[in-house]
């Protein structure tokens, strides 16, 4: 063997290993930035991929889905009237819960079709939001299961309020005027904000002990 094939083969196997290393290096800054932007639905969909590759070609075609679709902020009109519209629900919750979280999917997905979002499929829907939202989108399909129990009558009324959270998340998240990957705080935990007829029974029974008692009426001849 020639020194200058020598010398050829190592630049080939140099060359190799570079290519090699900027691969491997490649694939792992992808797999970060991934991960960073979905958080636990990258988690969740290489769980139920046959391969972390398969998995991350996913969350790529989600991305380039929803950059094809028209998404579009909402008005300041729209904004206020879907918030009013929320609040009616969430005061709904206090009479009957299981209805409340009904409306609450339904107004969510009613924001995601003013904003330009398919909304036909609910699976669709979920990968389309996680590409902006992925910070809600796991507790976004734990509402939608409770919602689904509920129509079963296997729901209980923590589970719907914890839904409502949940919704009310999600929901506030798309009310944003800009349409970018948000690092909002996600609740983990049940919020007090939606109250049950029980705590609007307590609240008045303690405004009731708190108030001064009235004094008697004098009477003529006390004065």
């Amino acid at each position: 063997m020639t020194a200058a094939t020598l010398i050829g083969i190592i630049v080939v196997a140099l060359a190799i290993i570079a290519v090699g290393f900027w691969y491997a290096t490649a694939r792992r800054q992808r797999t970060e930035a991934l991960h960073d932007q979905y958080g636990a639905e990258y988690d969740r969909t290489v769980a139920e991929a046959h391969s972390r590759r398969a998995a991350e070609a996913e969350l790529v075609q989600r991305q380039e889905r929803v950059e094809r679709l028209d998404i579009r902020p909402l008005t300041a009109e729209q904004r206020e009237l879907f918030s009013q519209q929320w609040h009616d629900v969430q005061e709904a919750f206090v009479d009957n819960p299981g209805r409340a979280v009904t409306t609450a999917d339904g107004l969510v997905a009613q924001v995601m079709r003013e904003r330009g979002y398919p909304v036909t499929d609910f699976e669709q829907r979920a990968s389309d939001l996680s590409v902006h939202h992925a910070s809600f989108v796991q507790n976004y399909r734990a509402a939608r299961d409770v919602a689904q129990r509920h129509r079963q009558g296997s729901a209980t009324t923590e589970e719907l309020r914890r839904a409502m959270v949940h919704y009310r998340e999600m929901f506030e998240d798309l009310l944003q005027a800009d349409e970018t990957i948000t690092d909002r705080p996600v609740s983990r935990v049940v919020e007090r904000e939606v109250p049950l007829a029980g705590d609007r029974l307590r609240e008045g029974a303690a405004d009731r002990t708190q108030r001064p008692p009235i004094a008697p009426p004098r009477s003529d001849r006390e004065a």
